[in-house]
């Protein structure tokens, strides 16, 4: 093997592995942010466990105070905070459901829901689908940042809403719902339902790509417009 080749094979090999490295980093990110909305979540779900028990048994002390309640009914007390518990504990775990999003919803609390769930619908998707997935997550960050600086009925905040609360996750659950025997298949156009996911994905990040752009170009202007106006404003006035 020639020099130059050799040197073309370890650029490639150093290119892959760094690529690897990173879609690595971005999920390792994605999992260890979800784990803090989990623990938090589990942190809520306590709080609530323990004030429903605390009800029922001040309610029980209360009802033996007034009425004997015997045994049986102590035991249908204890029945009762188990079962008010299980609810509240089942009720909070987590599967791959498209985020509930109301309309008074925070921006920066509508991508935490939707980092969470494409993080775990991640792992239903076929690899080239993951690596979109790991690059869409890498941008979330940033995008909450600025999207949080911005009121929910701001057109560009309006459309990166329906893109991470409706539309992205209406194609990954359709995807979902196609057999994997079918998954193959070519369309007419010569690509697979496999194709089509990553190409819709591609173009969902892109969108969020420019609308978080687009956001952070008008936070540059109105920075710019107000240190004109202090220049025009105090700078004669200081060199008096």
């Amino acid at each position: 093997m020639s020099t130059d080749k050799f040197d073309l094979v370890l650029a490639r090999a150093d290119r892959v592995m760094r690529q690897i490295d990173e879609r690595d980093g971005a999920v390792r990110n994605a999992a260890q942010r979800e784990r803090a909305r989990l623990n938090a979540g589990l942190g809520r779900t306590v709080k609530r466990v323990a004030v429903a028990v605390a009800a029922i048994s001040i309610a029980t002390i209360g009802v033996g105070l007034i009425l004997p309640i015997g045994m049986f009914g102590f035991l249908a007390a204890i029945g009762l905070a188990i079962a008010i518990a299980a609810v509240l504990i089942f009720s909070g775990t987590r599967e791959i459901a498209a985020p509930n999003v109301a309309p008074d919803l925070p921006n920066g609390e509508m991508v935490q829901r939707f980092d969470s769930y494409i993080f775990r619908a991640r792992r239903a998707l076929p690899a080239p689908a993951q690596a979109e997935i790991d690059l869409l997550s890498q941008r979330l960050a940033p995008l909450k940042e600025t999207l949080s600086r911005v009121d929910q009925h701001d057109p560009d905040a309006q459309d990166a809403r329906r893109l991470m609360s409706s539309h992205l996750p209406g194609l990954i659950d359709r995807y979902l719902h196609v057999p994997a025997s079918y998954r193959s298949e070519y369309d007419a156009e010569g690509k697979s339902v496999d194709d089509r996911l990553v190409d819709a994905l591609a173009a969902g990040r892109t969108a969020l790509d420019e609308i978080s752009a687009k956001l952070a170009r008008n936070d540059l202007a109105a920075f710019e417009t107000h240190g004109r106006f202090i220049e025009t404003r105090y700078k004669d006035e200081s060199l008096k």
